[in-house]
């Protein structure tokens, strides 16, 4: 294969990969995952045949790196516009965040090529090493799931009727292996030859597949269910003015009033953004009150993202939390988020980075967020109200094994809390709505989704967005929403979390094994 023809395989893949996550156009978002997710992996294999696997390893990071550079664009503006950092470091973070994925990506192609070379390359084999490596990444180095190839197909109904099985990497899984299978076939036709039988078994599974997934969603079709009317509050505050205290004032109002409006069209819960109150919510007596006054007299529950704090003057420890009032004005709970933005929240190896870098989020503590203890379920009792909730809270919700853990301990629906005014008019609102819509497709249930400048959302227990709003609007979005969406229990990923995703380990290193044993007896002989 010529420089030029390789060239224009793996920038077509780096395009193609940009492309299968939406994108803002206009009025308009861009989503055309459910075509172009399929050529990401096509076009990836296309470009390496030939290679040696340190050579796949190369051309494939700087594929890699320059598709997951232009996904991740919107970094710039979290930390220039308001991280206020210079703009060498806003055109070099999300280089430097590609490069983490595209590490993947390098380990994918050089694996690809060492079975390529001991013929044990086929669609399955790449999808098995695909879905490993998407795995691995979900916690490597505390992980960094964005742009998971499944999340491309977030609007694709038969799919997603596969992740309450298999969670998001079950439809990484069928994509590579359709996009790989898709690749032998482009090759062997200009050849003149016949597609293998295991390109030929990979295509007729991807279509079994769909087929499965239809079935699925036929067959259990939505059910009545105990409802609760539950309203998600968009203020459209300024990240910019966000932590202005002389604007807390306006700040209170406005969700006051949003909060009314929600509690007058029958809202019995009322889920605020994250830090929607920018201040130290238990140190500010005051405003507990004004809330709790407004709940006990509406009879409703309210979810309240502010700032907690805990220890004395000489060791205070913040935390991003969600403060749950239940319908007697009592605060039922606090939940503090877990799972923090490394270099958002945190700075990690402080010892070694401290003195060179600073968290860009750092409203909410003068220098890093303290961890929460992990994922729990919250009860909201009184006034004819019962259930329990997860609250996860923004970051949180790119990590599908967290998130299951609200559900597995019980938690009835979802109200998830987010600040994505960070990243302005970009993709990035749109891409996240995805990844938490896939998280109401795992694990059967309802959520309600909070976001200060949107995209705030009710989506179903099959991860439909049945409810939005438009980004940067001050409204509201209501739904009735069912308590346990059938089957009860949760699904099986709720209970049993990442079965698929280890099984896909342990299959590619079988497959490796067996490799490497044919191929040194070859030698001996």
């Amino acid at each position: 294969m010529t420089r030029a023809r390789r060239a224009a395989w793996l920038g077509a893949y780096a395009i193609a990969t940009a492309l299968s996550f939406p994108h803002p156009v206009g009025d308009r978002v861009l989503d055309l995952g459910f075509a172009l997710a399929w050529l990401g992996p096509a076009l990836l294999v296309l470009g390496l045949s030939g290679l040696a696997p340190r050579a796949a390893a190369r051309h494939a990071f700087v594929a890699g790196l320059v598709g997951h550079s232009l996904i991740l664009h919107w970094i710039y503006v979290v930390t220039v516009r308001y991280g206020h950092a210079a703009p060498v470091v806003g055109v070099l973070a999300p280089v430097a965040l590609a490069a983490y994925i595209a590490a993947f990506v390098a380990a994918f192609g050089a694996g690809w090529r060492w079975l390529a070379r001991r013929g044990a390359a086929n669609p399955f084999s790449a999808a098995l090493l695909w879905t490993a490596l998407e795995h691995l990444r979900s916690f490597a180095l505390s992980g960094f799931p964005w742009a998971t190839l499944g999340y491309a197909q977030h609007e694709n109904p038969a799919l997603l009727a596969l992740a309450p099985f298999t969670g998001v990497y079950g439809l990484s899984f069928v994509t590579v292996l359709g996009g790989t299978a898709l690749a032998e076939l482009l090759a062997r036709a200009r050849g003149g030859a016949r597609a293998s039988r295991a390109a030929r078994t990979a295509l007729a599974s991807v279509v079994a597949l769909h087929a499965l997934g239809l079935v699925l969603r036929a067959i259990e079709p939505d059910r009545p269910a105990e409802t609760v009317r539950m309203a998600a509050l968009q203020g459209n505050v300024d990240q910019g003015q966000k932590w202005d205290l002389v604007r807390l004032r306006e700040t209170l109002e406005l969700y006051e009033d949003l909060a009314a409006q929600a509690a007058d069209r029958g809202a019995r819960v009322i889920v605020l953004p994250e830090t929607a109150l920018p201040v130290a919510l238990d140190r500010y007596t005051e405003l507990k009150q004004r809330w709790a006054a407004f709940a006990r007299s509406r009879g409703v529950a309210v979810v309240i993202g502010a700032v907690g704090v805990e220890g004395s003057n000489e060791d205070l420890r913040f935390y991003d939390s969600a403060f749950v009032l239940g319908p007697d004005g009592r605060f039922a709970a606090r939940y503090d988020k877990a799972h923090l933005v490394p270099f958002g929240e945190y700075v990690p190896l402080r010892g070694l980075l401290g003195s060179l870098l600073a968290a860009v989020a750092r409203g909410i503590a003068p220098d890093s967020v303290t961890p929460g203890p992990g994922p729990r379920a919250i009860e909201l009792e009184g006034a004819g109200l019962a259930l329990r909730a997860g609250v996860p809270i923004c970051y949180e919700l790119l990590f599908p094994d967290l998130i299951r853990r609200f559900v597995d301990g019980g938690a009835s629906v979802l109200l998830a809390i987010t600040n994505d005014a960070w990243y302005g008019r970009t993709g990035a609102p749109y891409q996240f709505l995805a990844m938490t819509a896939l998280r109401s497709a795992e694990t059967r249930v309802f959520t309600v989704r909070a976001a200060n400048t949107g995209v705030s959302a009710i989506i179903d227990a099959r991860g439909r967005v049945v409810e939005r709003t438009r980004i940067f609007e001050r409204d509201l979005v209501l739904a009735d929403v069912p308590l346990r969406s059938p089957p009860l229990g949760g699904s099986f990923y709720t209970r049993h979390g990442d079965v698929f995703a280890w099984s896909c380990w342990a299959g590619f290193l079988a497959i490796s094994g067996v490799a490497w044993l044919r191929s040194r007896s070859k030698r001996e002989r």
